[in-house]
């Protein structure tokens, strides 16, 4: 019997429970069912034999409620569905490897001079020696017999598959090997050893007891490969904790993860896993999200702001309230993806479907004219019925079944393991066809909040202006107002007291300091203010050139400054760009922001075409249009704006960091938010229908080679005959092949993108608000720019010295930047460590490398067997080799 606990929803009332359990308990199998109507759970004990999952969820949903097992149920599924269908093959293996062994003994052990008692001799004894041979190879069929089943089942319904061709074949042999035996009985009863010993060669009892244990041994290969193909879910499932710290009227309980509910106060202290989603309420930390994300730096949070289940609490002590528990938890919506996308089934499994209802027909047909041939040329019965065998057994293509579904399941996994969640085997294999990828900007392309890129005052220095500017911005809830606040906090400026404070609607603030009005708004609240602009009017003309807002500070009717602000790209956006178009798709990107915004992004990021001025439900028109030209086109977004064109494009790929409707519009979720994903996902995808596409040559290679010397072409001119036997090893040889080739794909690794040098010169952007209104969305829309526009505009700015405080601040801030990035490179080191292998191996050498003085921060890949050291001050290199090799393990290199 079989114990497993469900999560059930719907449920209001104790009736709703009785439904549940009435239905549930007509099924044949159950022993016992209880529901929980407080904790919305069932326990269910059943008969596996008899009974799975699938069916007692359809039970309560026939109920009219909703079902499904919990992470732990999963996990243990998993682990007992494979191991459960290993134990079985293996099972089958043995005993037919059991009885075929001696068999093959008895049949040809003279062949190679092996000794063999007279009682059981073919020239002695035949009867005795053909009656060893048949019972030696009932328990093979028997452990076989899901073959005919099946196959004989499917081929009644004119469905033939792989199990007919077996089913057929091996049946072939065995009634052939009776009517032999027959014959053999009768002659040794008239002592006609004549017939006797015409029949006594002809026994093909062990052709059939290899060829099932041959098949069984690719099955056997089978059932382990999916259970490593599984390892990705398994692998996420034992992020989850096992326990809980609940808060409660003053006192912390150790409870189980399953017991935790919405709005619990749960602690979590230092080094602790995370264990549900929900928003911290008291303290602050650093969290590592990297198992989930991909992030290696962790992130600050502190009140108010949301925490994953599974991401670990590097430092600080924080309570937090839970929101989003069991199956609800981002880290169950991540397993279910990946358990869906290994589920379905791709475009090119079912072609592969469709190969195989062809070639199975044809491959009886072979085998039948084959016989019919053999026997016009004059040739014996029994000649004539070994052709026909060994046709059927060696074009059995049973590595067709195995080439799409394993290389889809490897090929999700790995997807799962870089962060990147491809809903299905149709999405995974769609994707290696696009060439075109129309990019959001705002959240997708940028960081998606404005950021403070220029701070320009004559007569108040830059920070004494923030720290007035912040103090008055805290108490606002305009988004421009965090982006003030996050800059001014990023350079340490304290906040001062701010005891008057207005708000002007559509114009900016007002607020008294210290016995000063201060002003803080767009051009329009200086105007009514009759605030002068003159000494600021270059700096402004030439930040809103740039796509940036400028905000002006006003201290008594007079102008003292102005801040720049700007939602600026993501750090990897620029590299992801490049990549893609270095691999020959076309990079287009989508805003609703004005044109000198979007000209403004792709300048910086070297875009080659923009649709500026777009509303949410034109930018559906816009990949509509794309696709109309016979372009595939994947369109990356992250808000419920980008939903109707992620659900209309060929693949819709959403960042995980998106809205929830954008993630179920899209066939991708990227977890990182990081645009070099992208190419990630369709190089695996290449790399998945690469491996498909061999796997399908493989399948067939030895089949196809085999039938025409299975079909007896080389016997007239060089008496070579193929046996069933050897037949049966090439088909069991096809499989082995196939699996193999698909495994090699868990050794996938996303290339190294660098960004190339080469800049675009020409940028198209289109207003999509003036081609609505001249009713033209085509290839000959109005450009921004053309080529005599472009080389005045570059002239008049080149003859523009940089000499403003703004040109200035900006040359100095990216000398900083420069400067900043290559000491933080050589500031960073990598090391090669050997005899790494489980979690506590990377433990002990982070400990031992974060524990030297001078090591910001060490962090160890497993897999890769790599350190990664960020340094505060130099560190010798045999300082760290020493401490690692201290803890117990080899340095190979440290660079």
């Amino acid at each position: 019997m079989n114990s497993e606990k469900y999560n059930v929803s719907g449920m209001t009332c104790a009736a709703c429970s009785l439904a549940i359990e009435k239905s549930v308990s007509k099924l044949d199998g159950i022993g016992e069912v209880k529901v929980n109507l407080i904790t919305n759970t069932m326990e269910v004990v059943y008969d596996n034999a008899q009974l799975d999952s699938d069916a007692i969820i359809k039970a309560v949903e026939k109920a009219g409620y909703g079902a499904e097992m919990s992470i732990d149920e999963i996990k243990v599924e998993i682990e007992q569905k494979h191991q459960e269908e290993k134990l079985a093959f293996e099972k089958r293996l043995k005993i037919s490897l059991l009885f075929t062994v001696p068999l093959l003994y008895i049949t040809m052990g003279h062949m190679l001079g092996l000794p063999l008692p007279e009682w059981m001799s073919m020239h002695e004894a035949p009867l005795t020696f053909g009656v060893l041979q048949l019972l030696l190879t009932m328990p093979v069929v028997y452990m076989g017999r899901s073959f005919y089943t099946v196959g004989f089942k499917t081929l009644w319904k004119r469905y033939p598959n792989m199990d007919s061709l077996i089913a057929i074949g091996t049946s072939a042999a065995i009634l052939y090997g009776l009517f032999a035996l027959s014959q053999i009985l009768i002659g040794t009863i008239q002592h006609d050893m004549a017939l006797t010993m015409l029949y006594v060669n002809d026994l093909y009892f062990e052709s059939a007891a290899v060829i099932l244990t041959l098949i069984t041994v690719g099955k056997y290969l089978e059932s382990r490969a999916k259970a490593k193909t599984s390892d990705a879910i398994k692998k996420l499932i034992d992020l989850s904790p096992q326990t809980a710290l609940l808060f409660k009227e003053g006192k912390t309980y150790e409870i189980d993860i399953k017991d935790v509910k919405v709005d619990d106060i749960l602690v979590v202290k230092p080094g602790a896993t995370i264990p549900v989603d929900g928003m911290i309420i008291e303290g602050e930390s650093a969290i590592d999200e990297s198992m989930l994300t991909g992030e290696s730096i962790p992130v600050s949070k502190g009140i108010g702001e949301q925490v994953i289940g599974a991401s670990l609490n590097k430092s600080g002590y924080f309570k937090m309230k839970a929101e989003r528990v069991g199956n609800n938890t981002m880290l169950s919506q991540i397993i279910k993806l990946v358990q869906e996308a290994q589920g379905k089934k791709a475009p090119i499994a079912k072609i592969a479907d469709q190969i195989s209802s062809i070639f199975v027909p044809a491959v009886l047909g072979l085998a039948l004219l084959g016989f019919i041939v053999w026997v016009l040329l004059g040739y014996s019965f029994v000649f004539s019925m070994s052709i026909a065998i060994t046709i059927l057994v060696i074009s059995c293509p049973c590595a067709l079944g195995l080439a799409t579904p394993t290389a889809i399941m490897v090929g999700t996994g790995k997807g799962a393991e870089y962060g990147i969640l491809i809903k299905g085997g149709v999405a995974l294999e769609n994707t290696h066809l696009i060439d075109t990828v129309v990019l959001d900007k705002t959240g997708t392309i940028t960081e998606g909040k404005p950021t403070v890129t220029d701070v320009i005052s004559y007569e108040i220095p830059e920070n004494d202006l923030l720290q007035i500017v912040a103090s008055i911005e805290e108490k606002s809830e305009h988004p421009l107002a965090e982006g003030i606040i996050r800059f001014a906090d990023e350079k340490g400026i304290s906040l001062i007291e701010v005891p008057e404070f207005e708000s002007l609607s559509g114009l900016g603030l007002s607020a008294q300091i210290k016995d000063s009005k201060w002003l803080i708004g767009n051009e329009a609240l200086m105007n009514q203010n009759k605030i002068s602009m003159d000494h600021y009017r270059e700096a402004f003309d030439q930040l809103t050139s740039m796509g940036k807002t400028p905000m002006f500070i006003a201290k008594e009717h007079e102008l003292t400054g102005i801040i720049g602000m700007m939602d600026v790209p993501k750090p990897n956006s620029e590299e992801a760009i490049h990549a893609l178009m270095a691999a020959g798709i076309d990079v287009i990107m989508l805003t609703g922001d004005h044109k000198k915004t979007a000209e403004s992004i792709q300048r910086q990021l070297g875009i080659p075409k923009a649709y500026a001025e777009v509303f949410p439900h034109e930018k559906a028109k816009v990949v509509e249009k794309l696709m109309s030209e016979g372009r595939k086109v994947a369109m990356v977004g992250d808000g419920i704006n980008d939903s109707p064109a992620l659900a209309l494009a060929d693949i819709g790929i959403a960042i995980g960091n998106g809205t929830d409707i954008a993630i179920e519009s899209a066939d991708i979720v990227l977890m990182k938010s990081d645009l070099r994903d992208v190419v990630t996902a369709i190089e695996l995808s290449r790399k998945t229908i690469r491996n498909i596409k061999q796997n399908l040559f493989w399948a067939f290679f030895y089949n196809v080679l085999g039938i025409p010397v299975a079909a007896g072409v080389f016997y007239l001119s060089f008496g070579f005959k193929l046996n069933p036997m050897f037949a049966a090893a090439a088909m069991s040889l096809s499989s082995f092949t196939v699996v193999m080739n698909a495994l090699r794909l868990r050794g996938f690794k996303p290339e190294k993108h660098y960004r190339s040098g080469a800049s675009t010169k020409v940028y198209e952007t289109y207003s999509f608000r003036d081609e609505v209104q001249n009713q033209v969305l085509s290839e000959n829309a109005p450009i921004a720019h053309d080529e005599d526009k472009r080389d005045d505009q570059e002239q008049n700015e080149s003859k523009l010295e940089l000499k403003t405080d703004l040109e200035l601040k900006t040359n100095e801030t990216r000398i900083k930047n420069e400067i900043k990035i290559q000491e933080d490179n050589e500031m960073k080191k990598e090391m090669l460590i050997e005899g790494m292998s489980c979690g506590h191996c990377k433990m002990r050498v982070e400990k031992a490398l974060n524990g030297l003085e001078g090591v910001e921060n060490a962090e160890v890949a497993l897999e890769e067997k790599k350190a990664f050291v960020t340094l505060s001050s130099d560190v010798d290199d045999v300082i760290l080799k020493t401490a690692v090799e201290e803890a117990g393990y080899e340095v190979v290199e440290v660079k």
